[in-house]
C-alpha cells in the first residue's frame, strides 16, 4: 500500500483524491465534474503506472497487448488515445478463462484487453475515495490496508467480548454474476457519484461482450479493475441495513460516555437490550459475511429477513444448501479459510479458530505434489518453490489460534512422503548454517532436508499470531490517516527479505541468492549510496568487483543499492547519466561514492 501512495504523490493526485474524500464524508458531491479528473492527464499516467506495476500487466486481453505494447507509445499521443476512446466509449470483448474451484467446479474470470484494463483503473482511482468515505466499518474486502486478518479480528472480538455465539451464514448464490446493472447504478448515484458522463461509461464496461457468451444483462465480470469496487457499492447497502437494526440504530436519547472507550455504543446498548429490537453485527469480505447475534430464535429471524432483504432490494437469490445458522457453542462455522468455534474457558466462552478442514486437505495435496516435483527435479528453483508455498501458508494461518495443532497434523501427514521421496536425494539434519529468510520463520530445531543446498521449511514449526483489529483512523484519503499508515509501514527489512527471497533463487545460484540475502540484511535495508530504505521493487544488487573482471558472488563484493543508483554506476551516455542523475539529486558525498564503484568498472568518473 505505501506503494499506491508513492504513486498518488509522485503523480500529483492525493491532494484530489483527499478533496474527493472530503467531500464525500460531508454528503456535498453534488456538482463535482468527476469525468475532468478521470481524464486528467495525471490520472491516466497514475493509471499506466498502476496497471504497469500489476502482475497481471503482461496478460493478453482478447486483443492479444499486454502492457509492454503502450509502452513505446509517446506520452501525448497515448493521452489523446485514451481521452479519444472515450468521448464514444465502447467496451472490447472480455477474453474469459475458467479457474479450477476447491469443489472440482470452475469460476469464470473475465479478463479485459490492456486498453480497457487502463480505463478501468482510471476510474476505479477517482471513484474509490468517494466510495471509501461512505463504506462500512466492518467491510474487509477488496478495501484499502484491509484484509481478512481484520475480518476475522473482528469475529473473534464479537465472540470473545460482545459474547455473540451463534451465526447467521447468508451465501449469494454466484454474486459475480447476478448484480443488477439498472440497481447499482443507483446505487453509485446515491453514494456520490453524480457526474452522469462517469455513471454512462460505467454502464457500457458492465456491458463489455464475454468471448463465448455475448453481452451480459447483468452481473460485473470477475477479474475487472473496477469489479471490486462495484461489488462493495452493491453491498455497502446490506452491510448499512443490518448495521441500523442495532450498530448504528438512531435514538432520540443521549447516552454518556464510556471512561474506557470514549463513546456511548456500551451505554447505548445496554438500553437497547430492553427493547424487543434485534441484537446484531455484519462483518463481512467481499459477498462472504456473518452476521452474529445473541441466540437462536434471533439468527432464524435474521436469516429469513436477510434473505428477503436480497431478494427484494438487491435482485439477489441466496444459495439454501450453502446458508445456515450455527450455534458455535456446539459447531465449528467456517470463514475464509478458517473455522470458528466459541469454546468454555473457565466461566466464559472464547473463540478458537482453526485452518478449516477443506483447507488442510488442500495445504497437504499441494505440499505432496510439490515434494514429488522435488524429487523429479532436484534444485535450487524446486525447493524454492516449496519454501515459497510454506512461507504463504504460514503467513495466512499463523493468525488461528490453533494453527500450532492444524500444522502439525498437516507435517505429520506429509512425513512419508517426504521420506520416501527425498531420503536418497538429501540429507536429513537440524539446519547448520542458515540464511535470514529461515531464521525469520522457525525458532525450534526440527531436522529437514537439504536438498541442492537449500533446507526445506518446516511445516510444523509455526507459531500463533494475535489477530489485530482495524484500526478506522487508518485512511488513505487524509493526511492523518497516512501518517498512521506510514508509522504502521515503517521500513521492515524482515518483510522485504521474504519479498526478495521470491525472486533471487530463481536465477541465482545458491551462493549469490544467499549472499544477497545477508548483504541486505547486514545494510539494515538501506542502499550504501543514498542511505534511504529499499523496498523490494528498488533493491538491486551491485558486483564491486564486476564478474567479467575476476569479481566473484561472495558477500564482499557485493552491495545493495536503489535500482537508479546501480544503473548510474554503469551509465556509459552522457543522456542516460544526466537523466539519473537528475533523477537522484545526489550530494557530492554520494557522487563520490558512485565515482568509486564506476572506477572499479573501468569507468570515468561523473563530473
Amino acid at each position: 500500500m505505501s506503494t499506491t501512495l508513492r504513486y498518488n504523490e509522485y503523480y500529483g493526485m492525493q491532494e484530489t483524491f483527499d478533496f474527493l474524500y472530503d467531500r464525500s464524508k460531508q454528503r456535498a458531491t453534488n456538482g463535482l465534474r468527476l469525468y475532468e479528473i478521470i481524464i486528467s492527464k495525471k490520472n491516466i499516467l497514475l493509471a499506466y503506472r498502476n496497471i504497469k506495476a500489476n502482475t497481471g500487466s503482461k496478460t493478453k486481453g482478447s486483443d492479444g497487448l499486454t502492457i509492454d505494447d503502450y509502452k513505446i507509445m509517446d506520452e501525448n499521443i497515448f493521452i489523446d488515445k485514451i481521452r479519444n476512446t472515450l468521448k464514444n466509449y465502447k467496451a472490447n470483448s472480455v477474453r474469459k478463462v475458467e479457474i479450477p474451484k476447491d469443489n472440482g467446479k470452475t469460476r469464470s474470470l473475465g479478463i479485459p484487453t490492456m486498453r480497457d484494463r487502463i480505463i478501468q483503473q482510471m476510474f476505479k482511482q477517482v471513484l474509490e475515495p468517494i466510495c471509501e468515505a461512505r463504506f462500512h466499518n466492518h467491510s474487509h474486502g477488496f478495501r484499502p490496508n484491509r484484509s481478512t486478518h481484520h475480518a476475522m479480528a473482528r469475529s473473534q472480538s464479537l465472540i470473545n467480548n460482545a459474547k455473540l455465539h451463534h451465526v447467521v451464514d447468508v451465501d449469494i448464490k454466484d454474486f459475480f454474476d447476478n448484480v443488477n446493472h439498472t440497481k447499482l447504478l443507483k446505487q453509485m448515484y446515491d453514494i456520490g457519484i453524480e457526474d452522469k458522463r462517469v455513471l454512462k461509461i460505467v454502464s457500457k464496461m458492465l456491458k463489455a461482450p464475454i468471448e463465448g457468451i455475448g453481452i451480459p444483462t447483468k452481473g460485473t465480470p470477475q477479474g475487472g479493475i473496477l469489479s471490486p469496487l462495484l461489488s462493495n457499492i452493491v453491498l455497502n447497502e446490506l452491510d448499512w441495513w443490518i448495521s441500523n437494526q442495532w450498530e448504528t440504530f438512531e435514538t432520540r436519547h443521549k447516552y454518556r460516555l464510556s471512561n474506557k472507550t470514549g463513546t456511548s455504543s456500551g451505554n447505548k446498548y445496554r438500553a437497547l437490550k430492553e427493547t424487543g429490537l434485534k441484537q446484531m453485527f455484519i462483518v463481512r469480505y467481499a459477498d462472504d459475511f456473518k452476521i452474529f447475534t445473541r441466540n437462536h430464535e434471533m439468527a432464524n429471524k435474521i436469516f429469513y429477513a436477510t434473505k428477503n432483504y436480497l431478494k427484494n432490494n438487491l435482485k439477489l437469490d441466496i444459495s439454501t444448501e450453502k446458508s445456515q445458522v450455527t450455534n458455535l457453542r456446539k459447531k465449528k462455522s467456517d470463514f475464509l479459510g478458517f473455522s470458528l468455534k466459541a469454546k468454555r474457558k473457565r466461566n466464559k466462552y472464547v473463540a478458537n479458530t482453526f485452518v478449516m478442514d477443506k483447507k488442510k486437505e488442500k495445504i497437504k495435496t499441494k505440499l505432496k505434489d510439490l515434494i514429488i516435483k522435488i524429487q523429479k527435479n532436484p534444485t535450487l528453483q524446486m525447493v524454492n518453490k516449496y519454501n515459497i508455498y510454506v512461507i504463504g501458508i504460514k503467513n495466512y494461518y499463523k493468525y488461528a489460534t490453533h494453527v500450532n495443532i492444524d500444522f502439525h497434523e498437516i507435517a505429520y501427514q506429509i512425513s512419508k512422503t517426504l521420506f520416501n521421496r527425498l531420503k536418497s536425494i538429501g540429507k536429513h539434519e537440524v539446519p547448520k548454517i542458515i540464511n535470514q529468510t529461515y531464521k525469520n520463520y522457525h525458532k525450534c530445531k526440527f531436522k529437514t532436508y537439504k536438498i541442492a543446498g537449500l533446507y526445506l521449511h518446516v511445516v510444523a514449526d509455526t507459531q500463533t499470531k494475535t489477530t489485530i483489529g482495524f484500526n478506522h483512523e487508518i485512511c488513505n484519503y487524509s493526511t492523518q490517516g497516512r501518517d498512521m499508515i506510514y508509522k504502521k509501514l515503517k521500513p521492515d527489512v524482515t518483510t522485504e527479505i521474504n519479498k526478495i527471497m521470491m525472486k533471487v533463487y530463481d536465477y541465482n545460484t545458491i551462493e549469490l541468492a544467499d549472499n544477497k540475502l545477508s548483504k541486505y540484511s547486514a545494510q539494515k535495508g538501506k542502499c550504501l549510496i543514498t542511505g534511504k530504505f529499499l523496498y523490494t521493487d528498488e533493491v538491486e544488487f551491485h558486483h564491486k568487483k564486476p564478474v567479467v573482471l575476476g569479481g566473484t558472488d561472495e558477500f564482499a563484493n557485493l552491495i545493495a543499492v536503489h535500482k537508479d543508483a546501480h544503473k548510474l554506476i554503469h551509465s556509459t551516455t552522457d543522456e542516460t547519466i544526466e537523466r539519473y542523475m537528475n533523477k537522484l539529486n545526489l550530494k557530492v558525498k554520494q557522487i563520490e561514492k558512485i565515482n568509486k564503484y564506476r572506477r572499479e568498472c573501468n569507468l570515468i568518473n561523473l563530473d
